[in-house]
């Protein structure tokens, strides 16, 4: 899946009501169950994608390394990280 086909399914998860942006939002996404993927920026720092990595294999979720800047692109949010809820946008996002 190329960066445009990217930036259509995560605007549209925003728009659904199916992300979740910042530290505490994802971490919570996360250790709840209710997070299907996790999407990282490719300009995080090494420490915060170490840590998101390692929730993301305790709980079993897929992570997924964008290109950098594509979140602010695709959402108009700024951040690092965006949990998409389980469903059939993250099956997307993953598949």
């Amino acid at each position: 899946m190329n960066d445009t086909e990217l930036k259509g399914i995560m605007g549209l998860c925003v728009r659904a009501g199916q992300a979740v942006f910042g530290e505490e939002g994802c971490m919570r996404a996360l250790n709840t169950g209710t997070c299907g993927v996790l999407l990282l920026d490719g300009e995080i720092s090494p420490k915060s994608r170490k840590r998101y990595e390692e929730a993301c294999g305790r709980t079993g979720t897929p992570v997924r390394l964008l290109t950098g800047g594509l979140i602010l692109a695709a959402t108009g949010r700024p951040g690092m990280a965006m949990a998409v809820q389980k469903g059939s946008f993250s099956d997307r996002l993953t598949g």
